[in-house]
């Protein structure tokens, strides 16, 4: 029987494995620090340091992973359906036009908390209906969404140069970018949370859309394994013809998977947008569409599991920014390097370690 097939106790498939690739990436990662002359070591402590050591540090840890959560919430709805949607970054660029759409009608009639589920449902509308033209594609012609998700993504980034070049600009400024929201369009920071724990936020942008991020992951655990729904999805994902033979309706879910999948990767704006830069600027997605996808799969497709890998990758950003700043001779190039390892061993060899560790589960089983 091939080690692929053989079953493994939930721990060992979402604990245990995981921790060994993740292990495997710091082991290489820090024989790369050694090669070029520095300590792993002091290169840990101060990544740590950097991301964990203060309020402001876990501030921006946090505001990182909140980014990350949306976008890895995103792509593993999207993948219990057998669908691959790297269109996240994309999706969110124009879940950023609505929610500064909304923020800029309403900031100055309105507080912050009136704003906000206008902001969080035109994020989440203009992020599913740019995922609706791939999701119909594939539904209604067989376009393979990982090619039509990644196109408009380049399209998605196009549209929001044009627009905040010619249109929403503000009159006069050289800056592609909005007027600066008034507090009814700006989402408070979570000052008073740190402070619970003794820490101080200081500059760190960490704000309400963390706990909207942990609201939707609750919604999406509820979607995936408590509803009927939720039941099609990961029918259609585990077996395409299984499903049309249990009379689920192919195009139908992809279509709902897909502009669920746009819709909370649209949301992820709401953290940069309303809660950091409280304008609208070019390129404020940073790439957290495309970390999501690592995000999810480190995570394997589940809420809890995507919380933690996100705040791994939050703590990678933060603490790589930290120690780039402290070792000179780790550039922010070496920091990408570092992610693009954590990346390769817990997405693309995910199961490297499998083979192994099933013929040690199974003769200790035997034993």
């Amino acid at each position: 029987m091939s080690t692929a097939s053989v079953p493994l106790p939930n721990w060992i498939n979402y604990a245990l494995l995981p921790l060994i690739n993740l292990l495997l990436a710091f082991l290489v990662s820090g024989l790369v620090v050694w090669i070029i002359g520095e300590s792993p070591w002091e290169a840990l402590k101060l990544m740590l340091e950097g991301a964990l050591g203060s309020g402001e540090g876990i501030g921006f840890t946090l505001y990182y992973a909140t980014n990350f959560i949306f976008t890895g919430l995103s792509v593993a709805v999207a993948y219990h359906a057998g669908l691959f949607n790297i269109g996240s970054e994309g999706q969110a660029y124009l879940g950023g036009l609505g929610a500064a759409l909304a923020a800029l009608a309403l900031d100055h009639y309105v507080p912050w908390y009136v704003t906000m589920p206008f902001a969080i449902t035109a994020a989440a509308l203009f992020g599913a209906a740019w995922a609706f033209i791939p999701a119909w594609l594939q539904a209604k012609r067989g376009s393979h969404i990982v090619i039509t998700t990644i196109m408009f993504n380049f399209i998605g980034a196009a549209l929001m140069v044009y627009l905040l070049v010619n249109v929403l600009i503000v009159p006069g400024k050289m800056a592609p970018e909005t007027r600066t929201f008034l507090e009814g369009g700006q989402l408070p920071k979570l000052d008073w949370l740190i402070a619970l724990f003794g820490g101080r936020l200081g500059p760190a942008p960490f704000n309400v859309s963390f706990l909207i991020a942990l609201v939707m992951c609750v919604l999406v655990w509820v979607l995936i394994w408590r509803t009927k729904l939720g039941y099609e999805m990961r029918t259609l994902g585990i077996s395409r013809s299984a499903a049309a033979y249990a009379g689920i309706p192919y195009v139908k879910i992809v279509m709902i998977t897909m502009l669920i999948s746009g819709g909370l990767a649209g949301m992820m704006a709401l953290n940069p947008v309303l809660g950091a830069s409280a304008r609208l600027q070019v390129e404020f997605v940073a790439g957290a569409g495309f970390v999501g996808i690592a995000v999810s799969l480190m995570g394997r497709n589940h809420p809890v599991g995507i919380v933690l890998a996100a705040i791994l990758f939050g703590i990678l950003y933060q603490g790589g920014a930290w120690l780039s700043f402290d070792m000179p001779n780790i550039t922010r190039e070496m920091i990408v390097v570092i992610q693009g390892l954590v990346i390769l061993f817990a997405g693309a060899l995910e199961f490297m370690c499998r083979p192994m560790i099933v013929r040690i589960y199974q003769s200790l089983t035997k034993a």
